[in-house]
């Protein structure tokens, strides 16, 4: 994935868990947001609610390998760009990326 960003020209960074993105002196200049819904201590959807309560409305995009209806309808209305089922064609990746950052730009999700 950090391939495939950086390959697009933007500025990929990577964490080991949520909790080190949530510590980052980046968190601020996040742009977008691609993160797994199971994710080493904190899951993706609690990062995401963890984010929203502190003021931040970064574009995420979800992916996962183990899709849930329920899951994938409380992310999207959390305000998720996308939610991608692994495995995912790097092209759809790119689409969302680029509607991630259209609407980081716009502000319409503030």
């Amino acid at each position: 994935m950090e391939s495939l960003v950086r390959s697009l020209g933007f500025v990929a960074r990577t964490f080991a868990s949520a909790k080190d993105f949530l510590q980052s002196a980046g968190l601020n200049e996040t742009a977008c947001l691609i993160l797994d819904v199971q994710l080493p201590g904190m899951s993706g959807v609690d990062l995401q609610d963890a984010l929203l309560k502190r003021g931040h409305h970064i574009p995420m995009i979800f992916i996962t390998a183990f899709p849930e209806d329920r899951v994938r309808e409380r992310v999207l209305r959390a305000g998720a760009v996308s939610f991608l089922i692994k495995p995912f064609d790097g092209r759809k990746m790119i689409e969302c990326l680029r509607l991630a950052l259209q609407k980081q730009t716009s502000g319409s999700d503030k």
